[in-house]
Order: structure tokens, then C-alpha cells, then sequence
């Protein structure tokens, strides 16, 4: 005798929609049904009906992929494959990629593309200090930049402060040619790329000029406090344990403060990471956060994410044969 599985059917309100949610040729509708092999899924015109153990699941699927549809969102296969992973974390993709920071450049927003990223900016909303940690493509310095911007445009912090440490130089910046912003401007071209994201082609040059953007590297913090600013430390895992206590005690009222970096990318002489360890340190502090994103929520090239998952594993490896 077999169990009794419940037959679910999802209504599509609107014809134009059911191409968008089913993909080109039904590409999306094989994804799909790869990724619920327990389920049978039917669609006849506007109604697609679904049975077996995991039907409710896809069901609620169908349900918030019309959301997201209806709000404007593209329904390319990343999005689909996150969306499809978020339902597995029993997380609402229509919750989770409906979060508008801001309108970048081109007035496209600006939206965490992952729960783990939702995470992230929801720890920087609601703490002074957070820590995002991951590997290369989890947004975690462009999610950090849209959050500045925000922060700025509406008057939270006065000026933004973006710092890296220098290592490849040893933070003997003298040694490049140029002014301070030319010797400096290799390390935090990232973060610039990403400022360039959020505002018009001439407001970065705006910014500085005005100096409500302000770049330094990471040894220039020394002496400071840093009042009314919202402050991201990038690549922080190339900081010192020295360096990362002086800048966290840098702090000053009406701050905000994003750190990130990626444990598994040390480049610091001798290994002395001053983000290793550090969140045993600092547990239990209020106001501050630790958000953890993995290989999930990657949003570049599909191959970046396989990339970052084949080097974890050779760690994995590499860590048990010692």
C-alpha cells in the first residue's frame, strides 16, 4: 500500500508569464524537474499540476518564481538554480532577491542574488561591525560598496573610508611610482570597480574630489578615529593581528564598519592572518557579526563557483593528510 501524496496544481495569472517561468523550449521546466526527480510536473496552458513526495516543495517553487516574475525579475538559470537552492534551505527566493539596496549606475538595482548574501546585508543593517567571509565571487566587497553608497545617499555617514591592506608592497608604497592615489590605486581597484557599479561615470571623481569618498591603505589608519563614516576593510585576511586591532579600535560614533575577507587566500608574510581566529576573539560583542558565504552563493561564471569548490576539497584533502 502506498502513501497518500497530495496533488498540487499552480494557477500562472497571465499567459504572457508561462513562457518566462517554464524557459525557451521548457529549459527551465527541465531544471526543474532535475532537481525533483521525486516529483511529476504537468502543465497544461496556465495550470501546472504536480505530484508526488515532493510536490508541495516544487509547488511553492512555481509559487515564488511567478513572484519574482511579476516584480520584474529575469529568470536566467542562476537565479533558477539559487532559487531552487534556497527552497531546499527552506529560505523564499521572493524574500530573499526582492531586497532593493539601491539603483546602481544604469538603474539597474542592486539586490543580494543569494540567501547567504541576504545574510550579509541584513548583519550590515542591523550591526556597527561585520565580518563577511568567502571565497572570490560572493559579492562580499561589492555588496559592502552598495551598502556605503546607500549609506551615504541618504545621509547615514558623512564620507566613506575604503582600505586594503598593501602586502605585495610590504606597505613600502614609496617604492611605486605617482602620487599617494597612483601608489595605492592597484590595491583598491576592486572596490573602485564596484563604486563605478553604483554611481553615475563621473560621481566616483566627485566623490573624492569632495572627499566624501576617501582611499588609503591599510597603515594609514594608524592614529585616527573615524567618526560618522562608513568604513569597508577589504582583503582584511592580508591584515596583521596588529594591524586588525588597530583598525578596529578606530571606530568612532555614528560608524559603521564592513570587514571582509577569504581565510583560504593568506598572503601576509609568515602567515599571520589577524582575521584567523578572530571571530573566537570577538564572540559574544554586540553589534558585531560574523556571516560566513560559500561556493552557493557565488554569482559570477558558474565555473568560479566549481573552481572555488575543486580548491576546497584539495584543502580538505591536503588538511586530513597532515
Amino acid at each position: 500500500m502506498t502513501a497518500f501524496t497530495r496533488v498540487y496544481s499552480v494557477i500562472v495569472p497571465g499567459a504572457h508569464l508561462t513562457p518566462a517561468l517554464l524557459g525557451q523550449r521548457d529549459v527551465n521546466l527541465r531544471i526543474i524537474e532535475q532537481a525533483f526527480p521525486a516529483a511529476t510536473i504537468v502543465v497544461r496552458g496556465n495550470e501546472i499540476t504536480i505530484d508526488g513526495p515532493q510536490a508541495e516543495l516544487v509547488s511553492r517553487l512555481f509559487e515564488e518564481l511567478i513572484v519574482l516574475l511579476q516584480g520584474g525579475h529575469h529568470l536566467d538559470e542562476g537565479t533558477l538554480q539559487r532559487s531552487i537552492a534556497m527552497m531546499h534551505d527552506n529560505e523564499r527566493p521572493s524574500a530573499v532577491l526582492t531586497d532593493d539596496i539601491m539603483r546602481g549606475a544604469k538603474g539597474k538595482p542592486v539586490r543580494p542574488k543569494s540567501a547567504g548574501q541576504k545574510r550579509y546585508i541584513d548583519a550590515i543593517r542591523n550591526n556597527v561591525i561585520t565580518f563577511g567571509l568567502g571565497p572570490a565571487g560572493t559579492g562580499k566587497s561589492w555588496l559592502a560598496v552598495a551598502m556605503a553608497v546607500q549609506a551615504l545617499q541618504t545621509k547615514q555617514v558623512q564620507r566613506i573610508i575604503l582600505t586594503r591592506p598593501a602586502v605585495e608592497a610590504g606597505e613600502r608604497l614609496g617604492f611605486l611610482p605617482g602620487d599617494l592615489m597612483a601608489k595605492i590605486d592597484p590595491y583598491l581597484r576592486p572596490l573602485y570597480d564596484a563604486l563605478y557599479d553604483m554611481v553615475e561615470p563621473e560621481g566616483p571623481q566627485r566623490l573624492l574630489e569632495r572627499q566624501a569618498v576617501e582611499v588609503a591603505p591599510l597603515a594609514f589608519m594608524r592614529g585616527r578615529t573615524l567618526n560618522s563614516s562608513f568604513i569597508i576593510l577589504d582583503e582584511a585576511q592580508n591584515a596583521t593581528p596588529e594591524q586588525m586591532k588597530m583598525f578596529l579600535t578606530r571606530i568612532g560614533f555614528g560608524s559603521k564598519v564592513v570587514v571582509t575577507g577569504d581565510t583560504t587566500q593568506v598572503d601576509v608574510p609568515d602567515g599571520r592572518s589577524g582575521l584567523l581566529g578572530l571571530e573566537r576573539t570577538l564572540a559574544d560583542i554586540d553589534g558585531l557579526a560574523f556571516v560566513r558565504l560559500g561556493t552557493g552563493d557565488v554569482v559570477r561564471h558558474r565555473i568560479v563557483a566549481d573552481i572555488v569548490a575543486a580548491y576546497g576539497r584539495a584543502d580538505e584533502r591536503k588538511a586530513a593528510r597532515e
